[in-house]
């Protein structure tokens, strides 16, 4: 009985060392990751919108209006989420447009975040990826095979094809990773379509 107590009251003892050390860890790394990943935001804003002198948090509506959800998952939106909005400001203070972090919960291997620049009238500046974990050499190639394809183009949305984008509002899909392609193309169409509703949108002409 006493080597039984002795041995818990040790066990005790490591885990409360343990728990101390990883607290002690955490406060000392806690600002620098914030800090890194504070810059990272930043240099992904000033990638989707190279021209704005500067970026300013906008208020996040999400409309309670049933008409309005029904329509965003109607869309295939269900599983895409808005994560926050800034505007884009010229060096005089106009809005020049937005940027948008938006998130996927459809992806192969977990969630796909990144962020989106809209130009005010409409063009998707470019998306720059904050966080992915598709497979590599399959879904991993969404940085060079589908972040380039959007970038420049100002359509109200896109759809992916296997047999050859034949107009800007289509996305040559990544070979055998149809899962990353879908989760990206639907994020991307969330982007806009949250644009085009609660931020103003834009005047597109058809194809």
């Amino acid at each position: 009985m006493k080597n039984m107590i002795k041995d818990a009251a040790i066990l005790l003892l490591i885990t409360l060392v343990a728990g101390l050390a990883l607290g002690f860890v955490y406060q000392i790394t806690k600002e620098p990751i914030a800090l890194a990943e504070e810059k990272a935001a930043k240099e992904a804003y000033e990638e989707v919108f190279p021209g704005a002198a500067d970026f300013e948090e906008a208020e996040l509506i999400w409309p309670e209006d049933t008409i309005w959800q029904d329509a965003w998952s109607e869309n295939g939106l269900g599983a895409v989420e808005i994560k926050n909005v800034l505007k884009a400001l010229g060096t005089d203070s106009s809005l020049l447009g937005y940027v948008l972090t938006v998130t996927s919960h459809e992806g192969y291997g977990g969630d796909i975040t990144f962020t989106m620049g809209i130009a005010a009238d409409g063009t998707l500046n470019g998306i720059s990826i904050l966080d992915i974990s598709e497979t590599a050499g399959l879904g991993m190639k969404a940085e060079s095979v589908l972040k380039p394809q959007f970038a420049g183009k100002k359509v109200p949305s896109f759809t992916y094809t296997k047999q050859g984008a034949d107009s800007d509002s289509q996305i040559d899909a990544i070979s055998g990773a149809t899962i990353t392609t879908n989760a990206f193309t639907n994020a991307v169409n969330g982007g806009l379509y949250y644009f085009q509703t609660q931020l103003g949108g834009g005047s597109y002409e058809a194809e």
